[in-house]
This record gives structure tokens, sequence and C-alpha cells, in this order.
């Protein structure tokens, strides 16, 4: 795993040795790929951040600052030691990434949020995709014309979303990266 462009291009990063699935290089180029200029200077909100490799990319393609949201400490220690090794700065929470939602409402927005939660199911049963969607919080985080970035396995099915409208969906064998807009007004109403 490295870092596929800009000021940090080429540098290998760490990850830690369990729990985490990080993004595959082309998986991560792809999506960098889509997101084109909008990272430079853009806010980026990092969820489920593992070895912080994605937020790393947007740092290093330009992007003007990254919060890191991860609850595991082996994944919190990887992100430090990757954001020295590539010296690049960015803000790292250690917490629940659904605790850090509930608490975040009415704070910073973003250009860009990242998710790339783990594919098996939460404690009480239901999958990440489905409370990541139903998030009444992550939409009023992002800018009206800002992107969230949702990765999954392919074979998921997402449920009816009302916050949220599908811009783009992409495979790349075991992962499918969901490229989603926030429905502002009254169609966003959870039904």
């Amino acid at each position: 795993m490295r870092v596929i462009a800009g000021s940090a291009g080429g540098l290998r990063l760490a990850a830690p040795k369990r729990g985490v699935r990080p993004t595959m290089d082309r998986v991560k180029a792809a999506i960098f790929s889509s997101l084109g200029d909008t990272v430079i200077g853009a806010r980026v909100l990092d969820l489920f951040a593992g070895s912080g490799a994605l937020g790393i990319e947007a740092l290093s393609r330009g992007a003007a600052s990254v919060l890191f949201v991860e609850e595991d400490r082996q994944s919190i220690a990887a992100i430090k030691k990757n954001l020295a090794k590539v010296n690049l700065t960015g803000r790292i929470r250690q917490e629940n990434v659904f605790d850090f939602l509930r608490r975040s409402a009415g704070m910073e927005n973003f250009q860009i949020i990242f998710a790339d939660p783990p594919y098996e199911q939460t404690k009480p049963g239901e999958r990440y995709t489905e409370k990541l969607l139903s998030n009444e919080v992550l939409p009023q985080l992002l800018d009206s014309d800002g992107v969230f970035v949702l990765e999954k396995r392919p074979s998921e099915l997402i449920p009816a979303i009302n916050l949220w409208d599908v811009v783009r969906a992409r495979k790349y064998g075991a992962t499918e990266v969901l490229f989603l807009s926030a429905i502002r007004g009254p169609k966003a109403q959870i039904r």
C-alpha cells in the first residue's frame, strides 16, 4: 500500500496488523481519478480511517485538511506513523464513527467525506453501509456541492435511501465504490 500521487507519491504506508481491509491501490487510484481537482484545497473527513490511506492520499494531492476518525488504537498508531513518514499533518479523533457523528451536528462542513467501513455487520445486526446511509447528521456535514465516497461489498444491497443520491457506482473486484451527493430539502426526510 502506497501513496499514489502528489507530494508524497510513491511512499509506502504502514497498515495495522489486524482489523483493517486497506483500500487497494487501483481502487484508490480510481477514486482520486474520479474526484480530480475537487481534492485541491478541500476539507476532508475520513471515517473508519484504518491506516489513513485515503485521507493521506487527499493531503498528498493538495487537500487543505483531513480529519481522521478511527476507533482502533493500532489504526490510530498507524495513521500517526504514516503522517510522520509522508511529512503531512491531519487531525485525528480516536472515537467510534457513530458516536462522532452523533456529537458532530452543526460542526464544520467538508467537501469530501470518505467512509470505508468494515464489511461485517455492526453489533446490533445492521450493516455499516445501511447505518451510514440512514444517519441524518452525515449529510449535514457535507458541503452542498460535496461528495460522499463510500466503499462497500458489491453483493451488499443498499436500502432505499432518502438522504443521498447515488451519482456514480463502480465495482473493482471485491469492492464497490459509491459516489453520493446529499439530498437537500423535503425529499430528505427519513420515512
